[in-house]
């Protein structure tokens, strides 16, 4: 007898359970690691994540962990899959830098089997909607359609037929960058005005209630410029990031360029308007990504720092005290709590809070490896390398019950990404600039108990992590789609000139996942809008869920 089954046998007897009723699996049964989720990880920054095992009718990786070998670039890549299965596509033109969901739901009431007075209540879900944003006009193709411009609304209710249902395409929609996001419980649709990076002051806000595969514009403003009806900003806000407070009145933007976190009223969505800001040059940092606390009174801001090589250790995150602007307090001041920051990433891209069995945790993803990002400011990979360095960006899982000393637990290393490697990897990317293996973002299922987290991993695809153990991540299923012969005009890839005919993709949006359907869809920058299936049953695990608005 193995010793997992042996284990399981052991806890169906110690907890009464008929062994006819147990369930054997990799989606059933846990090993040693998730058994006793508090053994300290000795190493956590070089510990590699054990690789997801395959099953015989899937496309494995035929390289290193994460890896798209030279020969299979030059060749036309054909794209791995483990676990994962695809079951739909919707290409239409290539996207860029995010994406967000949207499910309209009703109440609907069964028979009361308890002989109560309240009627059992299950949610049923009437349209699930997902938004993705393309590159701006000044970067794109002359010869690209300008009816297909800005930002798509996709009907995905049926996950293996999405169904393209129209373009937003108001000032900040044009081109949301990484701020596009959805609230759930004002079901409202929000991006600033990323422009390729750092357009401008406006904010549009769009009312997604009654069917959200046809969003209404509800405002377009200019914030923090004394127009929006507020006081006007020290410097007016330069769009590229942004996130909701969970309860949905109060939007907060990440702006590059200024360094600094503005807080947006948004309790009236046809009126926002400007509250504060926090300047992260204030203490020597910088801004990018950020996450909001499920009371609203913390922030969980990122600094992009470019690396350690010759650097200052400016990348991680901050934690912000927001609770006067949560509490709409007259002139409501933002205060710094702690930092966590780090040498071996760089180019902090966003955070999640999150609890695993009861503990919270901040789950940091970078957009840079150890030495920043070659062509953008740091230093070539192969150098790097020779430091001893992650040369690629990753995701880690920081402890934060103690919110004023956060401690790392673990770094999600993929073998592509471990310095010991780099001679096998570095030739693959010869010729390539600013992005080509690492992460940019990562979804969890959900924020309240999260047991999974998926990551958009640039040339390395879409990778999915078992974290119910958070010291000892362990990968589960993984879908690198195939390289495109034909650009795509909607995507950054392109326009950076990094994109090579039949070379892997741009994996770079948040990815959102489905307990029920057992589904995950996500955009790549050359291929467009993706549902993937999972398979063989890895996922989910019986105490995953994934309630709406709960991913990010």
């Amino acid at each position: 007898m193995n010793n997992r089954l042996s284990k399981a046998i052991t806890k169906a007897i110690r907890c009464g359970i008929p062994l006819a009723l147990c369930v054997f699996g990799t989606a059933a049964v846990a090993d040693d690691s998730d058994e006793n989720p508090s053994r300290e990880n000795p190493n956590p920054s070089q510990t590699l994540v054990p690789k997801a095992e395959c099953g015989r009718e899937d496309h494995p990786e035929t390289g290193l962990q994460g890896q798209v070998p030279a020969a299979l670039r030059a060749a036309g890549f054909k794209g791995f899959n483990c676990n994962l299965k695809l079951v739909a596509q919707s290409r239409n033109d290539g996207g860029n830098w995010q994406s967000a969901e949207f499910r309209n739901t009703r109440l609907e009431h069964g028979g009361d089997s308890h002989g109560g007075d309240n009627d059992d209540r299950e949610r049923r879900s009437l349209h699930t909607c997902g938004y993705y944003g393309s590159a701006s006009a000044n970067v794109s193709p002359s010869t690209r359609n300008p009816a297909t411009l800005g930002t798509r609304v996709v009907d995905l209710t049926d996950p293996n037929r999405p169904v393209l249902t129209g373009y937003l395409q108001s000032i900040s929609m044009l081109d949301p960058w990484e701020s596009l996001r959805v609230n759930e419980p004002r079901k409202l649709l929000v991006s600033d005005q990323g422009a390729n990076g750092g357009g401008g002051p406006a904010v549009d806000i769009y009312d997604i209630s009654q069917d959200c595969r046809f969003p209404q514009l509800l405002a377009s403003v200019p914030i923090g410029t004394g127009q929006d009806g507020g006081p006007a900003a020290p410097v007016a806000p330069i769009g590229h990031e942004g996130a909701f407070a969970p309860d949905g009145l109060t939007y907060y933007i990440g702006d590059t360029t200024g360094k600094s976190y503005y807080a947006v009223d948004v309790t009236d969505p046809t009126q926002p308007k400007y509250i504060a800001t926090f300047d992260m040059k204030t203490i020597g940092l910088a801004a990018h990504g950020l996450s909001v606390s499920d009371d609203g009174k913390r922030l969980y801001v990122d600094s992009p720092g470019l690396g350690s090589l010759a650097n200052p250790v400016q990348n991680g995150f901050a934690i912000l005290d927001v609770s006067q602007v949560q509490a709409r307090a007259a002139n409501p001041q933002i205060k710094l709590i702690s930092t966590f920051l780090y040498t071996d990433g760089s180019v902090g891209q966003h955070t999640i809070p999150v609890t695993i069995k009861g503990r919270r945790y901040v789950i940091q993803v970078d957009e840079g490896g150890g030495g920043g990002i070659p062509g953008g400011g740091g230093s070539p990979w192969g150098q790097t390398c020779q430091a001893g360095i992650t040369p690629f960006p990753t995701a880690r899982i920081v402890d934060i019950d103690n919110e004023k000393n956060p401690k790392l637990v673990s770094k999600l290393v993929l073998e592509m990404n471990d310095p010991a490697k780099c001679a096998q990897v570095i030739p693959d990317i010869v010729g390539l600039t600013i992005f080509s293996y690492g992460t940019h973002y990562c979804s969890v299922d959900n924020r309240h108990n999260a047991t999974t987290l998926a990551c958009d991993e640039f040339n390395s695809g879409i990778r999915v992590f078992d974290i119910r153990n958070p010291e000892r991540p362990k990968e589960i299923a993984y879908f690198n789609p195939a390289g495109v012969a034909t650009p795509s005009g909607g995507s950054n890839h392109l326009s950076t000139g990094n994109w090579v005919a039949g070379g892997p993709d741009w994996c770079s949006a948040e990815l959102h996942l489905d307990a029920d359907a057992r589904t995950l869809w996500t955009t790549c920058q050359d291929n467009g809008l993706l549902t993937l299936k999972f398979e063989r049953g890895v996922w989910p695990f019986p105490e995953s869920s994934t309630p709406p608005g709960m991913q990010n």
